[in-house]
């Protein structure tokens, strides 16, 4: 092949060639590695002019000299070594100012027709661009990462339909009750609890719907201490799309709620034996909130009256209060509100099955307070007392006809 090539080849042809490649391309002939020729592309890497040619390479790139070239050219020009360098930092001059650059280079020994080494060829393509573009998504991704691992939330990212845990910050870690070594399995590995409840479903389709998905005070079972636990969570996953639209991973964020919810689940239960001690009771007993909006009527109350329960009480108790006191309760009641002190007053309600009657009632009220002294609510009962309204004027009548003048 090679006597074919020096027979019907020639040697302008191999110039043009080699001056034409789409890559950059010198010849390097020498101890003193000599520039024989230079094609367009290197020259302009080098950010030098044809005049290089015919030039000793370190003294047309000084700036090479000491940063390890002497030592790789030896090794090519006198050992017979390929050197290949991949993605390799340079520093070079352009127009008076030193900048960095990377490289895809080959350096390969250059054989006279006796087998002994005349030169060193070299074939280089520049990947700044690719680096520079590459070493801000890694810097993107770093600050990503560190934002997640530093986040108040619990925080994930779930990688491909396969739900490997990409990452996951020391405070996921503790919500699943787990370590770091879950990070690189896949959930469903890591969380084998999981099965049976719905979060591995709605994440894998996540990857065909695109759509994010939120829940608030939903309830999961994980393992955490050796034993299966109920807790309750807001969280969101978020899918994160690439350029195309494809959906190729999950952010998943997480607050955890539990106390929250057992508290307000406390909180309904005594306050549903509130309630059902309340309509157990004769009396009309009802609840404000601290400003005196009236939140609750038992159901004596609303027997009583008839009254819808849809209605707001309030308007219930000023339909049926003699109109005479109505401003006198609204006073006393709003002193009451403002200071905190009990309320206590003694008024007439509408008979509803007589409409020409009002009986006697008295109100009564007291604040319950927090634990920084505030008022939380108000609680309070109407009793009737016209029986014993009617004896008493019966007794007061009684007497007064007995006594002497």
């Amino acid at each position: 092949m090679k006597s074919f090539i020096e027979q019907n080849i020639s040697q302008e042809s191999l110039i043009t060639l080699f001056s034409q490649a789409p890559v950059a391309m010198c010849l390097l002939l020498g101890e003193d590695l000599i520039i024989e020729s230079a094609n367009p592309q290197i020259l302009e890497l080098w950010g030098r002019d044809s005049s290089s040619v015919g030039q000793p390479l370190f003294d047309v790139l000084p700036e090479i000299k000491s940063q390890g070239f002497v030592e790789i050219f030896e090794n090519v020009y006198h050992k017979g070594e390929v050197f290949k360098g991949n993605k390799l930092s340079i520093f070079l001059e352009k127009f008076g100012n030193l900048e960095e650059h990377f490289f895809d280079f080959i350096y390969s020994p250059v054989y006279h027709v006796d087998k002994k080494i005349i030169g060193v060829s070299v074939v280089a393509t520049e990947v700044t661009d690719q680096v520079m573009s590459e070493r801000k998504l890694r810097e993107s991704e770093y600050r990503f990462e560190d934002l997640i691992k530093n986040s108040d939330y619990s925080t994930a990212i779930y990688r491909s339909d396969d739900l490997y845990i990409e990452l996951a910050n020391d405070l996921m870690l503790k919500t699943w009750g787990k370590d770091a070594s879950v990070i690189g399995t896949k959930l469903e590995d890591a969380l084998p609890e999981l099965e049976g409840q719905p979060f591995i479903g709605i994440l894998k389709d996540i990857f065909k719907t695109g759509q994010t998905y939120t829940a608030t005070e939903d309830r999961v079972d994980l393992v955490v201490d050796g034993k299966l636990q109920t807790y309750y969570f807001n969280f969101s996953y978020k899918p994160i799309k690439n350029q195309n639209g494809e959906v190729y991973a999950i952010h998943n964020m997480a607050v955890d709620v539990t106390d929250l919810v057992i508290a307000r689940k406390e909180i309904q239960q005594r306050e549903e034996k509130f309630r059902d001690l309340a309509d157990s009771m004769p009396q009309f007993v009802w609840t404000c909130d601290k400003d005196g909006k009236m939140t609750y009527m038992n159901d004596n109350w609303y027997r009583y009256t008839g009254f819808d329960r849809e209605e707001d009480p309030a308007i219930g108790v000023k339909k049926i209060i003699h109109p005479n006191v109505y401003a006198e309760v609204e006073t006393i009641w709003e002193e009451s509100l403002k200071t905190g002190n009990s309320f206590e007053m003694e008024y007439q309600f509408l008979d509803p099955s007589n409409p020409e009657i009002y009986r006697w009632f008295l109100g009564r009220a007291v604040a319950a307070f927090d634990d920084c002294g505030n008022i939380k609510q108000w609680i309070g009962t109407f009793t009737d007392i016209d029986d014993f309204k009617q004896l008493q004027t019966q007794k007061d009548n009684f007497l007064g006809i007995a006594s002497p003048n």
